[in-house]
């Protein structure tokens, strides 16, 4: 029963996360934040992580074009009393969680990986090889 309870907490918490995500994300898209920065670069809410009780939320964000992303991360800090608000009232949870906002740098380590794999000259599988075909 343990289990079933912890898995339980856990799709729920990974639920409240998509809904606290896809508010953000609505909510950066239209411009609803009056921010000179937030509007001139758009931004990507690649990822909310929350807690197990659901009060804190740990949303990773990636400015488009990756620029400029210590100035949008200022921005989002800057209003997060607003979006935390907004997201409350969308998502309508127990608790209003509170936001943490941290740039996403999954993108920037998988191209790292990549071209130290290319510098490396890794060989990939070529259709000779028999690679994919059936």
């Amino acid at each position: 029963m343990a289990d079933a309870k912890g898995q339980e907490r856990s799709v729920r918490t990974l639920r409240v996360g998509e809904a606290v995500r896809h508010a953000l994300s609505d909510i950066l898209q239209r411009g609803n934040v009056h921010d000179d920065v937030l509007a001139a670069h758009p931004t990507s809410v690649t990822e909310v992580r929350m807690s197990p009780d659901l009060r804190h939320a740990t949303v990773f964000v990636k400015s488009l074009l990756g620029q400029n992303e210590d100035a949008v991360l200022k921005a989002l800090r800057t209003n997060t009393a607003y979006l935390q608000s907004e997201v409350a009232r969308r998502v309508n949870g127990k608790y209003a969680a509170k936001l943490k906002f941290i740039a996403d740098e999954s993108f920037d380590e998988g191209s790292h990986i990549e071209s130290v794999l290319r510098r490396l000259n890794v060989a990939r599988p070529s259709p000779a090889d028999g690679a994919g075909s059936d």
